[in-house]
């Protein structure tokens, strides 16, 4: 059937959508780090142990993580635009119910709820953004915008956590949540107006919502455990080992039913699986750098949270550089390899300065430089990655398969942060009983300790990320967008439909 003559005009409101949609967004991402700056205030508090304290964490990313697949399948069946409105109310609900916690219990459920409405309302915003901007170069600009946001709002979470905890309340740190969540779901009540004939019409697969859901969460729970029991510990054995069964029965499943869950042919595609690949690897890069400039700021050099969260300044500058001033102009004119395999090497390079980390390292002259070279190459890469992650994908599955970037990202985080933070104290640890006996400083010996760690896990940081470029460039072998590189139509079979259909990437 021919065309509409209105199908094949862009959407008057895209533009207008963006902002509801990047507010959402910039809400998700600060959020992963907001609470950080304030979990110390609210553990004293609430009276949280410090055995419990890391649940506070945990609680969100195990929600987060193991619901996205489920939450991406919800907006294909239920709509994209009440999925995403849907989630935003909830979470400023959760927000609410933390903000106002009055113990342990309380804060612990209010941060599991925000998980999961996160995970209802992740997928369906980047869906609903790929969906609305169809012309090459409007989506490399409008993607440019949400990758810089999506980038730098963990950087912008640590600054206004930082001010939120001095200066008024940590309670803030969730309250704050609860304006950006009602302007952005009146604002994309009324502006956003989802594509007709996109959506999936196929029954729920429960199997495998069970079994993904399931093995998601156990997978994230061990590599959380590990982080503070210890990769020998049998319960963090025991996770693994249940999220492998769990994951295969679930990848069994979905070869089988009439209607999965996760279609192989999302994971199988060649592109699509280099930038699932390549992005997963570098969050778990990324991540630990966070968490390690974090505690290098605050404690060895005595920066407070505020300027701790000023510090990731340059970070920030680079990603909105290298995402809209170089990416988006790009990729509409390279094939997308040829920038994101050498995105990932710069900032590998970038993180390599970093391994050069000392007690006395100055700002100005090696952290500052390291951070806007990471910013540039991060930025630059996730551009043509976000072009391509649902390429040649069917729109009825555009949930799902946005669901999958995040889901790797997520998992990725989890891991970054164990498998990183367990190297730097595993090199901490040593570093201190080989120079024990000729310290005079016990103190300093302590910080030079544990700056070595930093640098012994940054250097497997620096591999990590040039594998990311290796997949990238080896994986990733379609030409420029709109260049004729098969990509999905953006209305139903029914409608003959030819625009493409791509989804950024968001980093948590």
């Amino acid at each position: 059937m021919p065309k509409t003559p209105d199908m094949s005009l862009p959407d008057p409101s895209r533009w207008k959508a963006l902002v509801f949609i990047a507010l959402a967004q910039l809400m998700v991402v600060l959020d992963a780090t907001i609470v950080n700056i304030a979990l110390p205030t609210a553990q004293q508090d609430l009276g949280i142990s410090d055995g419990n304290r890391q649940w506070v964490i945990t609680a969100y990313a195990l929600a987060f993580g193991g619901l996205l697949l489920f939450g991406g399948r919800i907006a294909d069946l239920w709509g994209r635009k009440r999925t995403f409105v849907v989630g935003l109310i909830g979470f400023a609900a959760a927000s609410a119910l933390g903000g106002a916690a009055t113990g342990e219990a309380t804060m612990l459920g209010a941060r599991a709820l925000q998980g999961a409405f996160g995970a209802l309302l992740a997928p369906a915003a980047l869906s609903l953004l790929a969906v609305m901007f169809t012309d090459a170069k409007e989506r490399a600009k409008a993607f440019g915008i949400y990758g810089a946001i999506a980038g730098g709002g963990g950087a912008v979470g640590l600054i206004l956590g930082g001010f939120l905890t001095e200066y008024l309340n940590w309670r803030w740190t969730f309250f704050v949540n609860i304006p950006f969540a009602i302007v952005a779901a009146v604002g994309a009540y009324f502006v956003i107006r989802e594509p007709k004939g996109a959506r999936n019409r196929s029954s729920l697969d429960i199997p495998g919502v069970v079994l993904s859901t399931l093995g998601l969460v156990a997978l994230v729970y061990g590599f959380t455990r590990a982080e503070s029991a210890g990769w020998s510990d049998g319960l963090t054995i025991g996770m693994f080992v249940a999220s492998a069964v769990l994951l295969l029965a679930f990848v069994v499943t979905e070869a089988k039913v009439a209607s999965p869950l996760l279609p192989l042919r999302v994971l199988t595609e060649r592109n699509r699986g280099g930038v699932y690949l390549s992005l997963g690897l570098a969050v778990i890069a990324m991540f630990g750098l966070f968490l390690f400039l974090t505690f290098y700021l605050q404690v060895v050099k005595g920066y407070s949270p505020v300027k701790t969260g000023f510090a990731f300044l340059p970070m920030i500058v680079g990603m909105i550089t290298g995402s809209t001033q170089i990416g988006a102009r790009l990729m509409t004119r390279v094939p997308p390899r040829l920038l994101m395999a050498p995105g990932f090497l710069v900032a590998s390079f970038g993180m390599l300065i970093l391994t050069q980390l000392d007690v006395d390292s100055s700002y100005t002259g090696l952290i500052l430089p390291a951070q806007l070279l990471l910013g540039l190459g991060m930025g630059t890469a996730f551009m043509p990655a976000m072009s391509l992650a649902t390429h040649g994908v069917d729109p009825a599955d555009a949930g799902v398969a946005s669901a999958m970037v995040n889901t790797s990202q997520q998992v990725g985080g989890a891991i970054g942060t164990a498998l990183l933070n367990t190297i730097a104290a595993s090199a901490t640890t040593s570093y201190i009983a080989s120079h024990a006996a000729g310290a005079s400083d016990p103190r300093l010996l302590e910080l030079q300790g544990m700056v070595h760690g930093f640098s012994s896990a940054i250097w497997w940081a620096v591999g990590i990320l040039a594998v990311s470029a290796l997949i990238a460039a080896t994986l990733v072998n379609t030409g420029r967008p709109g260049g004729g590189a098969p990509v999905a139509g953006s209305g139903g079979a029914g409608e003959g439909a030819e625009d493409e259909v791509r989804i950024p990437v968001v980093v948590h």
